[in-house]
Parts: structure tokens; C-alpha cells; sequence
């Protein structure tokens, strides 16, 4: 059975998204995953499994954009 650990859970305030990081470990062996789920209104989910240089260049561009828009108010953390 493939074994899942839970990172970070939180929702988007914009879209009401529920938004979920997990590391997957396959059964077999293979590299661990990170996993983003995405909960849409209802029962509708979107689910990246992204190894870990993906997830590298991932969160470089998303500190990237963050850091051009410095006039953003610091992040309040609300789980």
C-alpha cells in the first residue's frame, strides 16, 4: 500500500479551494512524490504527483513572482 505523509493543508481565500501537499511513496520503491490536491467546490479534484526537481523549479517561479510584488502585506497564516 503506497504511503502517504501529510505537508501542508490550507484553503485559497480567492477560490475556495482546499489545497493539500503530501509526499507519496509508492509502493515498489520508486522516488518519493509530492502530491497537490486541489479541492474544487464539491466532489471535483485536480491531483499533481511532482518529483522532486519539478517541484524545485515549482517553487522557485512562485518565490520568483512573489518577490516582484514586494507591496504585498505579509502572509497570515489562518489553519
Amino acid at each position: 500500500m503506497n504511503q502517504i505523509n501529510p505537508i501542508a493543508k490550507f484553503r485559497n481565500p480567492y477560490g475556495n479551494q482546499e489545497i493539500e501537499f503530501q509526499e507519496v511513496i509508492f509502493d515498489g520503491g520508486s522516488m518519493p512524490m509530492m502530491r497537490l490536491r486541489i479541492r474544487e467546490r464539491g466532489a471535483r479534484f485536480t491531483i499533481f504527483d511532482i518529483d522532486p526537481i519539478t517541484a524545485k523549479f515549482w517553487a522557485d517561479e512562485m518565490l520568483k513572482w512573489v518577490n516582484s510584488h514586494s507591496e504585498l502585506p505579509e502572509n497570515t497564516e489562518e489553519n
